[in-house]
């Protein structure tokens, strides 16, 4: 009798974990981008206001995190800030691993890692507290958020079709980010505006 009575109670419990957890807030495509200011890898401090005018991409990163592992050392994301950076976007990683979590760097561990894996983002924002991921609701790493010149969220989600942590998917997959930018600069509505993001949780404090 104890476990009957003790299940029902576990579940109601259970969800209301992942509800509290997962829902911080809401970016909405065709919206303003939630604005933040944030400390950079570079001791610099990062203002999405003071980018307007630019396209902006955000990238929830974790350089533990396998999925984050595959885009790397394959080349892939290095290969899209590359592209993406040379055309003038604004291209943010964002770290939201609290203290002690899987993740977690000082600004000049970040700069390292990325000179290591041949990373080129205009910059690195520090999220620790985790105030910036729960204003964009993020939740795994990767994930992406693309915000057009005028300050407009145009993109959320994943960084393609294929929900693996194997580099040998990444040739089959359709690469949303890629796609979405390609949209972008070319004056279109961007065909998938709101994908599914898949990779680890991000690492908020307990």
């Amino acid at each position: 009798m104890f476990l009957y009575r003790f299940y029902p109670m576990a579940l109601l419990s259970l969800a209301f974990a992942f509800t509290s957890v997962a829902v911080h807030a809401e970016s909405i495509i065709d919206k303003p981008a939630p604005l933040f200011s944030g400390a950079a890898a570079d001791g610099s401090t990062i203002n999405l206001a003071d980018l307007r005018g630019k396209t902006v991409v955000l990238e929830w990163t974790n350089h533990e995190c396998p999925f984050v592992v595959k885009h790397y050392e394959s080349g892939n994301i290095p290969a899209l800030q590359k592209d993406a950076v040379a055309k003038g976007i604004v291209w943010l990683q964002v770290i939201t691993s609290a203290p002690g979590k899987e993740g977690n760097v000082t600004g000049e561990t970040a700069q390292k890692l990325n000179t290591h894996r041949g990373a080129t983002p205009t910059n690195t924002v520090l999220d620790s507290n985790g105030s910036i991921g729960k204003l964009y609701g993020a939740t795994n790493t990767p994930q992406f958020f693309i915000i057009d010149p005028q300050g407009v969220l145009v993109y959320k989600g994943g960084i393609d079709s294929i929900p693996s942590a194997d580099q040998s998917d990444i040739a089959k997959a359709e690469n949303y980010i890629s796609a979405a930018l390609a949209d972008l600069a070319a004056g279109r509505k961007i065909t998938k505006a709101n994908t599914k993001p898949y990779g680890c949780s991000v690492k908020y404090a307990s």
